[in-house]
């Protein structure tokens, strides 16, 4: 088997050669396409030395260090799930607006029932209630994201409506059960705090030998998003499924007539997302510790412009999980980044949207330029 360098070499033999052969206009050319496509990654690049500048000169600490390593990580690791989740959808040419709150409602279920004893704390939910095994909370979580998964596909392939209109009305659904099931309560509504030792422990814990080698705290869920990602990529890559949301993403009239069952292929991708969702819940509702109706709002934002940044193509059937896991850990850099400078949060906003705007750019320019 060819290692990833020997096949990161060929590459760049292929395109050395290609570029040699190339006339002083066909180098032009190139060097101009060359910057539209990694112009993401350039300005990134450029951002993180110019921070570094200013760390030096503004504050006592180094911007390039381990500690801001280990925060872009845990940020990144948080992010991963939903993003692993609406790249799929992407794939399909969709995309899923209903992610955030789906994953906020879950992650108040997950609150709700892990709580601590009513002697522990008074504000407690349900008072009557015992926190059950933490793994039944889990298969609950996933569950719940798989059904509304399915739901979501079924109506976009079932119906033929655009993912966008499906997933904006369950979005719209989500959000109102967030607010009855917080209205169930005896907290009057209030945010679900007191969370179970066990339960934030499984889930943000420092991971003992890796702070005493390296002197920098790693939660437990960053390898939960490793194996996710990891998961993700075999299921892609390895299965019938993989390759027939590939297949449906590309052309999904060739993929009809080539026997694959496009309708089984959406609701699959669709509770595929939805179980990470639940699995993002469950993890985020211990890691934030206070849950409520905002929750969640506009995670799948995010999700939606790590997955575009990473090369997952909204024309569909292009993606890859490296793609996936490069754009969010991008996203997380740029945000990180934005806080060592100040700026402000609402200004935060506006820069990520014009990132998404110049990434969806760059995609449609490939996708043009290949027809």
């Amino acid at each position: 088997m060819t290692s990833p360098f020997k096949r990161m070499s060929g590459r760049f033999r292929a395109m050395t050669s290609e570029y040699k052969a190339l006339d002083s206009r066909g180098k032009r050319r190139w060097w101009g396409d060359f910057l539209i496509r990694n112009a993401i990654y350039i300005i990134i690049v450029l951002v993180v030395i110019y921070v570094q500048i200013y760390s030096i000169n503004n504050t006592t600490n180094n911007f390039i260090s381990l500690r801001s390593f280990a925060d872009i990580l845990k940020r990144a690791s948080s992010s991963m799930f939903l993003a692993l989740g609406v790249g799929g959808i992407i794939i399909l040419t969709g995309t899923d607006l209903s992610a955030g709150r789906l994953m906020g409602l879950i992650a108040c279920v997950c609150a709700s029932l892990l709580q601590m004893p009513l002697e522990q704390y008074s504000a407690k939910m349900f008072p009557d209630m015992a926190p059950p095994p933490i793994i039944m909370v889990l298969l609950l979580a996933m569950a719940i994201g798989a059904l509304f998964g399915a739901f979501n596909g079924y109506c976009v392939s079932k119906f033929k409506l655009h993912p966008f209109i499906v997933t904006l009305a369950t979005q719209l659904i989500l959000y109102g059960i967030v607010l009855m099931y917080l209205s169930l309560g005896k907290n009057g509504g209030g945010p679900i705090s007191g969370l179970t030792d066990a339960y934030k422990n499984i889930v943000k814990a420092d991971i003992k030998w890796i702070q005493n080698l390296t002197g920098v705290a790693i939660p437990y869920y960053v390898p939960y998003a490793l194996i996710a990602a990891m998961i993700m990529w075999f299921m892609w890559n390895k299965t019938a499924l993989g390759k027939n949301m590939y297949a449906v993403g590309a052309n999904p009239e060739a993929a009809n007539v080539s026997g694959i069952s496009v309708m089984k292929t959406t609701i699959l991708v669709f509770m595929m997302a939805g179980i990470l969702y639940g699995f993002s819940g469950f993890i985020e509702s211990a890691r934030v510790g206070s849950n409520g109706p905002t929750t969640g709002a506009n995670a799948e934002l995010d999700a939606i412009a790590a997955c575009v940044i990473g090369g997952v193509s909204f024309t569909g059937g292009i993606g890859k999980i490296s793609g996936v896991i490069t754009g969010v850990i991008l996203l997380e850099i740029i945000s990180v980044s934005l806080q060592w400078l100040s700026v402000s949060t609402n200004m935060q906003y506006v820069i990520k949207g014009i990132i998404i705007l110049v990434a969806v750019a760059i995609d449609m320019r490939k996708y043009l330029a290949k027809k």
